[in-house]
C-alpha cells in the first residue's frame, strides 16, 4: 500500500492509540504524534452496541475505549487536522470504530488494515503498509 505524505497513521487495539505521520515520499517514514486524552464511553450509549450478547467488564472496556478513539480522531479531521487517514486496528477494535466513524472521517480513510500492531517498532508497522 501506498499512503500520501502527511497521512496520519493510528493504531489501535482495546486499550492504546498510538499517532503518527507519515512524513515519507516515495517511501514510507512514520513520526510519532502526540495522542491526547482518550475520553472512554460506554459502548451502551445510544446507537453503540457492545460486541456480544453478554460482554464482560473487559470488553465493554475495550468498545467504549473504541468509541472514545473513534471520537478523537473525528475531532481532528472536523477540525481539518486530518486530509488522509490510514486505521490499522485489532480487528474486533476496527469493527467498533467503524461503528463510530463520522461521514468526513469516513472520506478521508486512503485505508484500513485489520492487525494489531500496538507495541510494534515503527519499522514493523511500515512494513505492514507497504505489504498491504
Amino acid at each position: 500500500m501506498i499512503i500520501p505524505t502527511g497521512t496520519l497513521v493510528a493504531i489501535v487495539d482495546g486499550e492504546k492509540l498510538q499517532l503518527f505521520e507519515n512524513i515519507g515520499h516515495a517511501d514510507i517514514k512514520l513520526k510519532a504524534m502526540p495522542v491526547g486524552a482518550i475520553e472512554e464511553r460506554a459502548s451502551g450509549a445510544a446507537g453503540r452496541h457492545s460486541s456480544g450478547a453478554n460482554p464482560d467488564n473487559d470488553t465493554q472496556a475495550e468498545d467504549g475505549f473504541a468509541v472514545g478513539v473513534a471520537d478523537a480522531i473525528n475531532a481532528r479531521v472536523l477540525n481539518g487536522k486530518v486530509d488522509n487517514l490510514l486505521v490499522i486496528a485489532a480487528p474486533k477494535t476496527l469493527g467498533q470504530l467503524r461503528k463510530g466513524w463520522h461521514k468526513q472521517t469516513e472520506s478521508k480513510l486512503v485505508g484500513e488494515i485489520a492487525k494489531d500492531l500496538t507495541g510494534h517498532s515503527t519499522d514493523d508497522i511500515a512494513t505492514a503498509i507497504q505489504k498491504a
